[in-house]
Order: C-alpha cells, then structure tokens, then sequence
C-alpha cells in the first residue's frame, strides 16, 4: 500500500515512528499553557481597533464610595452624546444643590457638618439690626402690672408685696430666658429666693432701712450663687455663664424690692408713669419720635398723678426719671432676636424692675 492509503493509525504511526508525542517534534509542550496570539491586522485595522478602546475607556463608569456628601447632593445624568462633547462633561458624578439653604436657614450638607447660624447673626451679616421689641400686648401686661403696684402703694406695704412678688418672679425667669439658658429652674429658684428674702427683711427693719436690707441681701446672695457655682460638676464656660446670669437675674429680682423701700406717693407716681411710657413707647412710630413721646408722656403722668398726692408738679421729674428707666429696661428684652416667651416674661418685668432705683432715689430726693 502506498502512503496516501495507509489507515489512520498506521498514518500517524509512520509520520511520529521516533517514539516519541508529535507535538513535540513540533516543538509544543503540552505542560506548558499556551499564550493566545494575537492575530496580525492590517495598519488600517489597529488604529480603528486602538480608537474603540480609548473610545470605551472613556465612557467607563468609576464606582464612588457613598458619603454624607453624595447623598444629599442630586445625581447628574450623563447625556448620550459624541465623543467631542463627552470631554465637556464633569469628572464628579454629584454636583452640590444650588438652592438647599433657602429658607430653612442651612447650608448645604458637609462631612464635618454646618452649624446653624442665629437669626440675630443672620440679620447683622445682612445689615439689619438685631432687635425686636415687645409690642403692645406685653407693653398692656406691664401696664397692668404698674397699675396695680401704683394702686397698692397707696393702700399699704403688705398690699403692696402682692403685686411686687409677682413683678420679681417674673423678672427671674425672663432673665434666664433672655440669655438663653432654658431650662434653668434652680437658677431662678434661687434668684427668686433672694427677692422673696429682701422683702422680709425690708418689712422688718422698715424703709429708713431699705438700703441697708437690699445691699445686705444682694451681697449674700452673690457669695451663695458664687458658692453654689463652684461645687458645680460643668465645664469652666458653663460655669461662668450660669454664675454671670444667676447673679444678674438675683441683682434684678432683688433691686425691684426698692418699691417697697420707696416712699408710697413716689412708687404710685413712679409705677404710673411707666405704664403710660411702655404703651406710648409700643405705638407704631420712628424709635426716636417713640422715645420722646414716651418720655413726654411719662412727665405728663407724673405731673397728673403727682398732682393727688403730695409730690404735686415736681412729680414730672419723677415720671422723667421712671419713665427713662423703663424704656432702658425695654431696650434690654428686646435685645438679640427675643422669642416670644422673652417678651412676655423679660419684656413686662424690665421696665419696671429698672424704673425701682429711680423711684426710690428721685421720690427721696423729692420728699
């Protein structure tokens, strides 16, 4: 038989006779893994290949981890469009809101946070001024409030402590409110207890002693509040602050027993001139027409009220003077955007507990 007709055995038999695997006559190993390779293109065929690749590494998608950041910024869609206008296209896939502080008052999210800024500081950065006056409802409230202390002066002293404990209360608690300090219950427990301890004392030793009882108590009770803040566990700026508004409030609520030590004509021209300041300083006027026309309603009160008891016209000096205080007081509880709670509590009782050491010293200097 001839070579082209042999079996398929005996074909390959006669071709690898040496004994040996044909693969390696070829010089392939079989142990050894075979690279692929890669098939010879025409130049015209690579560089098209080439531009595929750079063309689909270009829109290839790099995962970004999620921060707090990405999630509260909006995805961005990448439009389908050429390659020339890919390049224009951000390399971040989030871009911030543009919007997200409105007006909520926040800015937008950060990893390390963002801290609210107050309105107060909001209205200094835009030029606007920070502070917001009662109104007429608790400028209504005051004047009741002096009405019943002018009305009581006249009755007598134990009548007179009804209206003037509820005038110190309140001056304690918006006190602590108007500093922000909320809730403060023994701070204004203890600012209370001085007040209520400096009438004791003024009905016992008698207003010929009123100065002696107000300056006594005051300096016990800031040794107590300075005592009491160093046994405190806070950190040194809680500390200070609590003990800074704790002798203020105390001061305040301890300073308003001076309408207790005044003389009754001088408390009941004094308490009624400064009702009529705070309604006439609650009208809707220009501040500086609203000053004087406060303060010439309280000369005008003065003179009227002054006029049925002994203090006759010379009690305009004391409605000036009362009346000054009083608009000083209300300056204060209007400080720093007040809430309403301020207004109602700091903003009836200010004007009056600031208008007490006038009344006391004008109506002595009178009588």
């Amino acid at each position: 038989m001839s070579d082209q007709q042999q079996p398929y055995g005996q074909q390959y038999d006669g071709q690898y006779g040496d004994g040996r695997d044909g693969y390696q006559n070829q010089g392939y190993d079989p142990y050894q893994q075979q690279q692929p390779q890669q098939p010879q293109a025409w130049p015209g065929q690579q560089q098209a290949y080439d531009e595929a690749q750079a063309q689909a590494q270009q829109y290839t998608q790099q995962w970004q981890g999620q921060t707090w950041e990405t999630q509260m910024q909006a995805p961005v869609t990448t439009p389908q469009a050429a390659p020339a206008a890919v390049a224009e296209v951000p390399e971040t896939p989030y871009l911030p809101l543009q919007n997200a502080a409105g007006d909520s008052g926040y800015g937008p999210a950060t990893v390390a946070g963002n801290a609210r800024i107050t309105d107060a500081q909001r209205a200094r950065l835009e030029g606007r001024s920070p502070i917001i006056e009662p109104g007429m409802q608790p400028a209504a409230l005051t004047a009741v409030l002096a009405l019943l202390l002018s009305g009581t002066a006249a009755i007598g002293s134990y009548a007179l402590v009804v209206p003037l404990v509820i005038l110190q209360a309140v001056t304690a608690a918006g006190w602590f409110r108007l500093n922000g300090m909320w809730p403060a219950r023994q701070g204004i427990a203890l600012a209370f207890a001085g007040a209520l301890t400096a009438d004791v004392a003024l009905l016992a030793a008698g207003r010929e002693n009123g100065p002696a009882a107000i300056l006594g108590t005051l300096a016990v009770w800031v040794l107590l509040t300075l005592v009491l803040q160093l046994r405190s566990h806070a950190d040194p700026d809680t500390r200070m602050s609590g003990l800074m508004a704790t002798v203020a409030s105390a001061a305040l609520a301890i300073i308003a027993a001076g309408h207790l030590a005044a003389e009754p004509d001088a408390v009941t021209v004094g308490a009624a001139a400064v009702a009529v300041a705070v309604l006439a300083r609650a009208l809707p006027l220009p501040t500086v027409a609203s000053v004087v026309v406060a303060l010439l309603a309280a000369a005008g009160a003065g003179v009227a009220v002054g006029g049925m008891t002994d203090l006759g016209s010379e009690g305009a000096f004391l409605g000036v003077a009362a009346g000054a205080c009083a608009l000083v007081g209300h300056r204060v509880a209007s400080y720093d955007y007040p809430s309403r709670f301020v207004h109602f509590t700091a903003g009836v009782a200010l004007p009056l507990a600031a208008a007490a050491p006038a009344v006391y010293l004008v109506g002595r200097a009178l009588a």
